[in-house]
């Protein structure tokens, strides 16, 4: 009963860590003349993912990739289906171009490059593995990626949201608090993951692309909500676009060149689960009115993820 209890106050300390660390990093960065394009682009972007970074390398420290893989898998369907889905349907969503003509796409092609990589390599039929080759590719397209982004903002004139500034001491201490809650709480989470798939006869994977990947996605779901009630929903898009892009290049690429994963072929069809969301959200903003994602396309972004997780629990 103490590991259930650990598992659901895990996700508090992991997201309330991830939030510490973030803002201590970045007054420590500020303090030391980093410019906010820098730090926005960086350490506040890095930081909104290290929930997902940590509790990946707990998992597959515990040979739990299946674990691991959908985690991040889950959390990027949950990022377009749910998140977006429901934000559309509060109010309709205005996207940025550049989102719909470049970030979209490239988030569609690192989803791709995933599944050719972890297809190249079959060990049997019913394992897939991501090498540590493999995890430099994805690393390469996280270098373009940043490079791209630090161009276009720089074009833009555009700049992330207002960067808070603490004295020396209370920033270290937000680093420091916000490194061990994260620490703690990927461990609980882990522990009572693998516990609770063994007690229920459940996949791991079905844990990760579900129950992880939901709380691990609460901030992004919270944060869009309140967007879209302010219809200020076009920088949350950004974000979630962006954290899907992140989630494969930079979390799947560490994780598998600190140690190669190996996990259920099953998982493919959660690979294409992603590039289909990712494609729906595009086609939709060339459907009824461009650029923009309305309340019905929202409601059926909904719908295909409550068939989704259908799916993943009669797959088990």
């Amino acid at each position: 009963m103490l590991t259930y209890f650990l598992f659901i106050v895990g996700f508090i300390f992991l997201i309330k860590g991830a939030d510490l660390l973030v803002e201590g990093a970045s007054s420590l960065a500020k303090k030391f003349g980093v410019s906010s394009l820098a730090i926005g682009l960086t350490v506040v972007a890095f930081g909104t993912t290290m929930p997902e970074l940590i509790v990946n390398l707990f998992a597959s420290f515990n040979n739990a990739n299946d674990l691991a893989v959908g985690n991040i898998l889950g959390s990027n369907i949950t990022n377009i289906l749910l998140i977006l889905g429901i934000a559309a349907l509060i109010s309709p969503i205005i996207i940025r171009e550049g989102t719909v003509k470049r970030e979209i796409p490239f988030s569609f092609l690192v989803i791709l490059i995933l599944g050719i990589l972890v297809n190249d390599s079959i060990s049997g039929f019913s394992t897939l593995t991501l090498s540590r080759s493999d995890g430099l590719i994805l690393l390469l397209f996280l270098s373009i990626f940043i490079y791209y982004s630090f161009i276009i903002y720089k074009i833009k004139g555009e700049h992330p949201e207002h960067i808070p500034e603490y004295r020396l001491w209370p920033s270290v201490e937000r680093v420091l608090g916000g490194a061990a809650a994260l620490l703690i709480g990927a461990h609980w989470i882990v522990e009572g993951a693998i516990k609770l798939a063994a007690f229920f006869n459940l996949s791991q994977a079905l844990i990760g692309l579900t129950i992880i990947a939901i709380g691990t996605s609460l901030p992004e779901l919270a944060t869009s909500i309140t967007a879209a009630r302010k219809n200020k929903c076009e920088l949350a898009v950004g974000n979630l676009i962006g954290a899907n892009i992140l989630n494969i290049s930079w979390i799947l690429g560490i994780s598998s060149v600190i140690q190669p994963l190996n996990f259920s072929a099953n998982l493919n069809f959660d690979i294409l689960m992603v590039m289909l969301a990712t494609v729906v959200a595009f086609l939709f903003m060339f459907v009824g009115k461009k650029n923009i994602l309305e309340r019905w396309q929202g409601g059926v972004m909904v719908g295909l993820y409550v068939l989704y997780i259908g799916y993943l629990i009669v797959r088990g």
